[in-house]
């Protein structure tokens, strides 16, 4: 029976890896020393990288999935989150949902990312990224990198582990994201790459410069062998993407003109549409000094990544009152009497109205990370290391919008086309086009800024073991001390009206005279331009009309200064005195109560005892240990209300502003065990078993105590008497976070069968399920404030809790070849696939006892928040709420070609619909109609505050590749992504079926590469 070395590591197959990618992937206290007599087998290219990176997965104490650089300083997309999505049970969403409340005004999930954005691992969110196995991280409110942010350029190799061992940091439920970087001793001697890239985007029509260098040396002196490495890089996007959205359907028995049958019709008071310019600009620098010297060997890194961002954007949103717009007679509605086709009037209104808006919004992220690693071989058995780092990210961003408004006579709207389709004749597009028929709305801004800062420690001791079946032991301790501040815009003047039409009257509260119409010489000029969507979604749909549009310069900047240009531009219109919201200033900014403070510090401590049972007849290897983990943390912030100004409408409670701090302290402790199991059938075949518990803490963003408190005051106007008449006022708030959250907590098993033929061929199989407990999800609970005569009124506060749990289990098939043995140039052919099922369940806790979300208290809103509530009141998904983010079908397939001078690639990727949201801004609001026959508010207009799930549509992408070696140093490639044009949907969830909510485009995306190595 054929005998297999001692340890589990398999290093004979690492080193082959090696050998072939021309890359040593092993760092620091993870290296293993290489046995002289393996045999080597040198490839290139694409092929290279496959063998690699299924060599590492054969080798590995745990259950790891890798992409490896084709050439060096290359990895095979343009950013680390489309490497990623290559990975099996890896999926990316495609929307700049923000995850942080206070970097953003919310409606992220509302625009397209260029790149894409939001990781998952098997489904899960809870991903942990590292940096060279270190703590990596940006200051994003979360706890890991943004993964956008970071060059491709800079990495030899990202590794995803699906079951981690006790050996490495906690905090991965969903999986582990390792991005790996090289050091000099990678490398026989001198080494370097040069690389100029062009992209283009057709869509945008603008092309965008790229670059990036490396080079390392080593030396052999007196004192030991020195090593260093340089690696810089620096690239650029510009892309567009357009959007097409419709508002939600509200139900409706009256809303078609001479149809008196009562039938119920859903209605969509209107649609939008968008065009947004992106430009990024990333720098990335890495420099690594090495040293080893008999049994002491070091290094030193510094790694830096810049990320900058800019958007504009324009877009024009219609929507007219749900509950007294009117549909012309001969609408058509499907079978569930949702609206398919019709025109669109406001009688009650000066018509449909319609808001126009341009916006500048751009963020500047920097993430640098130095550290020092020194291990010693003490003895033939005892090696120790230790480890320090340091890190600091910090995050500035900022978001300004201007708005004009008006009312356009009517709006046709054809849903029975996608993406959906928005009509005008010639009349409406007359209109559109006269600057006289706008005026002057809003304005809207936000700053945020973040530092977070962490210092960790860690020591490391193996002793490795001379006997039949244990090979090694090993332990350390790991001590962190983190620090995070946030500081972002608020209070009430982040959005304000220039000249709203509630603001125009003579109540005596109101403040405005008369709207700001651009037909009045005093506020037009050069502040406004004449707009046309050119090329819109690439002539696939019919083109909006021109519009009129504040010119952008006016949202420009951090404050913006034209602000104050367009507020002092309107007080001509005061009720004199000027006073209320005619009195305008910068939202706050930059004082006490703009800041919330989170620290943490933790101390671990492991141990690992990996073994090897050779003698068997189908040898087993592994290791078993336990990670113990305690948590202290600290949070500081506020509890914020400031009052409307609306003391003069009739009815409305007067309550004095708000502003306590508030400090929150808490402590725990978690133990996590794993054990890895791994049965060698053959040299090719080979089957794994993992179970482990894991944990993932909760974000920074989740643990922030801040709260604002809102009171929303809905009027309307008396046409008869011209007098304010009170709707209704709402009490809401929303804390951005929950100081006392603890981690969700995951039991997983995984189960795997892998085989592996040929130079980097293989076939594998893996069965797994996680088991969720203490899952963090949106509550309602009560903040009660009294007014001025001591009456309470309760203020409906949402706030994350963990408050659920749930399960994810599913398969994840994985093949790639290359078919060497086939004749002639069919032998450079070769295939990557992979395809992931993953079925998954969120269990709240106890069953929602309601059908209804109102009559609209504390358990309605919990119950919306929770579930879904429809626009006529009625819950959603009761009992039945899937996982966020999590596709239950995704699959990987590329057709590979490597022969001679030649390599080339075609990647399809596709992943089914998934939940992005319960509740989200854009698929929410207060304007439903309630439908409840036990509701105080049956019938009447605003009358449910609804959230609609949101759901990412299925999408699939193709790309390609082609690269040509003039030489072994010379080389020329070409890429295009999304050959197909392939449009990302989006669906809002509601009681008549699953309707689209909008669609985005950004076409094709082409680039040049020159790389040279030396």
């Amino acid at each position: 029976m054929k005998q297999f070395q001692r340890t589990a590591i398999a290093v004979g197959v690492t080193q082959l890896a090696v050998a072939a990618g021309g890359v040593a992937c092993v760092q620091g206290a993870r290296a293993q020393e290489a046995k002289p007599n393996i045999a080597t087998v040198v490839v290139v290219g694409q092929r290279a990288a496959l063998e690699s990176a299924a060599a590492r997965k054969k080798s590995a104490d745990e259950i790891v999935d890798s992409v490896v650089e084709v050439d060096i300083g290359k990895l095979p997309d343009k950013s680390v989150t489309e490497v990623l999505q290559r990975v099996v049970g890896v999926t990316i969403d495609r929307t700049m949902n923000v995850a942080d409340p206070l970097q953003s005004v919310h409606d992220g999930i509302n625009h397209f990312a260029a790149e894409g954005t939001g990781v998952s691992v098997r489904g899960l969110s809870y991903v942990r990224s590292e940096l060279n196995g270190r703590d990596a991280f940006s200051a994003n409110g979360g706890r890991s990198l943004s993964f956008e942010d970071v060059p491709p350029e800079l990495m030899a190799g990202v590794d995803v582990y699906k079951n981690p061992s006790a050996e490495q940091i906690e905090g991965g439920i969903g999986g582990l994201v390792n991005l790996r970087t090289h050091l000099p001793f990678d490398f026989k001697g001198r080494n370097g790459a040069v690389s100029i890239e062009e992209s283009r985007s057709q869509l945008r029509g603008k092309y965008a410069p790229s670059f990036s260098g490396l080079l390392s040396n080593r030396w052999k002196t007196g004192f030991g062998e020195f090593g260093a490495l340089i690696d810089i890089a620096r690239s650029r996007i510009d892309t567009r993407s357009d959007g097409l959205q419709i508002s939600p359907y509200i139900p409706r028995t009256d809303a078609v003109t001479g149809d008196t049958s009562g039938a119920r019709r859903w209605i969509s008071n209107g649609g939008s549409w968008t065009t947004n310019n992106f430009e990024r600009e990333r720098d990335g620098l890495y420099g690594a000094l090495q040293w080893k010297k008999d049994t002491l060997s070091s290094y030193l890194t510094y790694f830096r990544s810049k990320y900058d961002m800019h958007t504009s954007e324009h877009s024009l949103a219609a929507g007219a009152n749900p509950a007294t717009i009117m549909l012309d007679p001969g609408a058509t509605f499907n079978d569930q009497g949702a609206l398919l086709a019709g025109t669109i009037r406001a009688p009650q209104d000066p018509g449909v109205g319609f808001g126009v808006q341009s916006r500048t919004a751009g963020r500047t992220s920097d993430t640098r990370d130095v550290a020092w690693n020194l291990q010693w071989r003490a003895t033939d058995r005892w090696t120790l290391t230790g480890d320090l780092q340091h890190t600091r990210a910090t995050t500035f961003g900022y978001d300004n919008l201007v708005s004009l408004g008006g009312y356009m006579p009517k709006e046709g709207v054809d849903f029975r086309t996608s993406p959906p389709t928005l009509t005008f004749d010639a009349a409406d597009r007359a209109y559109l086009a006269d600057p006289n028929n706008y005026y002057w709305n809003s304005a809207q801004e936000h700053r945020d800024d973040a530092v977070s800062t962490q210092n960790a420690a860690r020591l490391d001791a193996k002793y490795t073991f001379d006997g039949p079946v244990l090979n090694d032991v090993r332990f350390g301790v790991r001590f962190t001390n983190r620090d995070a501040d946030t500081r972002a815009t608020h209070g009430n003047s982040q959005w304000h009206e220039i000249t709203a039409p509630w603001a125009v009257g003579h109540d005596g509260w109101q403040p405005f005279s008369q709207l700001a119409y651009l037909s009045d010489p005093r506020f037009a000029g050069d502040k406004v331009a004449p707009l046309q969507f050119n090329d819109f979604f690439g002539g696939k749909t019919a083109p909006p009309p021109a519009i009129v549009a504040a010119n952008m310069a006016l949202s420009a900047g951090a404050p913006p200064p034209g602000f104050a240009q367009l507020h002092e531009m309107v007080k001509v219109l005061c009720n004199m005195p000027c006073s209320g919201d005619a009195l305008w200033e910068y939202a706050k900014f930059g004082d006490p109560e703009s800041l919330n403070q989170q620290h943490e510090k933790t101390k671990a401590a492991y141990a690992q005892l990996r073994f090897g049972f050779d003698d068997l007849r189908y040898p087993v290897d592994g290791n078993v240990g336990v990670r113990v983990v305690r948590t202290d943390m600290s949070a500081a912030g506020y509890l914020l209300f400031s009052p409307p100004d609306s003391s003069k409408v009739p009815g409305v409670p007067s309550i004095a502003p708000l502003s306590n701090r508030t400090s929150f302290e808490h402590k725990y402790t978690n133990v996590l065990p794993s054990l890895n199991l791994r049965m060698k059938a053959s040299d090719g075949l080979q089957f794994r078993a993992a179970f482990s518990k894991g944990m993932t803490r909760p974000d920074f963003w989740q643990m922030q105590t801040y709260t604002t408190l809102s009171q929303n005051v809905h009027t309307h106007t008396d046409n008869a008497t011209n007098a304010t008449v009170l709707d209704s006022i709402d009490y809401t708030g929303t804390a951005v976070g929950n100081p006392m959250l603890k981690p969700t907590r995951s039991n997983n098993i995984d189960l795997t069968a892998e085989y592996y033929f040929g130079h980097g061929g293989q076939v594998t199989l893996a069965l797994f399920n996680k088991r969720l407990s203490d899952i963090i999800i949106g509550k309602t609970s009560v903040v009660t404030l009294n007014d001025s005569t001591g009456q309470p009124h309760d203020f409906a506060v949402t706030s994350p809790v963990n408050g659920a749990t749930g399960r994810a289990s599913g398969a994840e098939i994985g093949y790639s070849q290359y078919f060497d043995k086939l004749p002639g140039l069919w032998s450079g052919f070769g295939v990557s696939a992979n395809y992931t099922y993953i079925d998954s369940r969120q269990d709240l806790g106890k069953p929602l006892a309601q059908v209804w979300c109102t009559p609209q208290d504390t358990n309605a809103f919990i119950a919306r928040d929770l579930s879904g509530c429809d626009t006529d009141g009625r819950l959603l998904n009761v009992g039945s709420v899937p996982l966020t983010g999590l596709s239950k079908n995704a699959f990987n397939v590329a057709l590979l070609y490597d022969k001679g001078p030649v390599s080339a690639r075609l990647a399809y990727g596709w992943r089914s619909k998934y939940l992005q949201a319960v509740n989200a801004y854009g698929t929410n609001g207060g304007d439903g109609i309630d439908a409840n026959p036990a509701s105080p508010r049956f019938g009447q207009p605003y009358s449910v505050q609804y959230a609609l799930p949101t759901w990412g549509g299925a999408y699939g992408q193709l790309d390609a590749s082609l690269q040509y070696k003039f030489t072994d140093n010379l080389n020329l490639s070409v890429q295009a992504t999304n050959l197909t044009n392939a449009l990302y949907k989006q669906y809002m969830q509601q009681g008549i079926g699953l309707m689209e909510r909008g669609a985005f485009y950004t076409g094709r995306r082409y680039s040049v590469r020159l790389g040279y190595s030396f």
